[in-house]
């Protein structure tokens, strides 16, 4: 048997954000997820396979390598596919490049909980980062804020910053570089951090009253992006609880050190767009959002990636 290969160069042209939003969205009204990871290597080499299974969507498990000295080496940092069987019968029905599940899963979780919980009419957009990461969120905000006018990016090398601002001229919003983290983060409505750090880059200090906070980097027990002020001044929500409290170091770390509890995560995706749960409770409200993937979300692109491709 032969399963087919779907590429970037087969699926980009077919996808847009509010329709990989959609699906996110419509994965989360099926049946909870079962999920698992598997993590192994050193820190500065991960292979990592993450698993799913969704009723009515079937199986998927996706397996790649997180290499930090890659982008040195003119190779990608993330390399890897995914594939998927059938719900029914289990049997592989294709594999997908990782890469474009990854990028469409990771800027459309981000977009959807912005969606559920940042104000509508958000103006200002800060991503902090400019690898591959901030240009899709640069896309996707912008696809799903329509009131979006200015998208700052800031990153640790003020050249890269201005490349990727340069490189986003064709989005409606004016894109600009910041050399100054902190004075763009107070001027922000939205702030998308994608960086690689390890310790806080995001001080709790800069966020205005109002600010949605949407943490994407971290992806281990060792990795923050936001200073414990931005954990206990805003109200907490994840993509998923079972992915990210007890697992990514954004709110593993200030678990275990007390700074805040279980009950402080008031809400996933699963809980908000139930209806179990509220997001956003006043327009002063400072929300953070732990975008913290998971291979159910895999599955969900996956699923909404395969059908475009066939036709369906």
């Amino acid at each position: 048997m032969t399963l087919p290969f779907i590429t970037a160069e087969t699926a980009d042209a077919l996808l847009t954000w509010p329709a990989v939003v959609d699906a996110l969205a419509h994965g989360h009204t099926l049946p909870r997820a079962d999920v698992g990871d598997l993590f192994l290597g050193p820190p500065t080499g991960t292979l990592m396979s993450r698993g799913a299974y969704i009723e009515g969507l079937g199986y998927g498990v996706k397996t790649f390598t997180v290499t930090d000295g890659n982008a040195a080496r003119g190779l990608p940092t993330v390399q890897g596919a995914m594939l998927v069987f059938d719900p029914d019968t289990g049997t592989p029905t294709g594999i997908i490049d990782s890469a474009l599940v990854t990028k469409w899963k990771t800027a459309a979780d981000s977009a959807l909980g912005a969606r559920l919980l940042a104000r509508p009419d958000s103006r200002h957009l800060v991503i902090v980062g400019a690898g591959t990461v901030a240009a899709n969120l640069a896309e996707a905000y912008a696809a799903i804020f329509p009131a979006l006018e200015t998208i700052t990016i800031w990153a640790r090398r003020m050249e890269q910053g201005e490349a990727l601002a340069a490189d986003l001229t064709h989005l409606g919003p004016a894109v600009r570089a910041a050399e100054d983290l902190s004075q763009a983060v107070a001027q922000a409505d939205i702030v998308s951090s994608a960086t690689m750090a390890r310790s806080p880059v995001i001080c709790g200090e800069w966020l205005a009253p109002g600010t949605h906070v949407d943490l994407i980097g971290a992806f281990k027990a060792d990795m923050r992006e936001a200073d414990d002020v931005v954990l206990t001044r805003g109200t907490l929500f994840a993509d998923a609880r079972a992915t990210t409290l007890h697992h990514i170091g954004e709110y593993k770390i200030p678990l275990e050190a007390g700074i805040i509890t279980e009950d402080d995560l008031r809400a996933d995706l699963y809980d908000l767009i139930s209806g179990r749960a509220s997001g956003r409770a006043s327009e002063d409200e400072i929300t953070v959002y732990k975008n913290g993937g998971g291979a159910h979300l895999d599955l969900m692109t996956a699923s909404a990636i395969s059908a475009v491709v066939s036709g369906g």
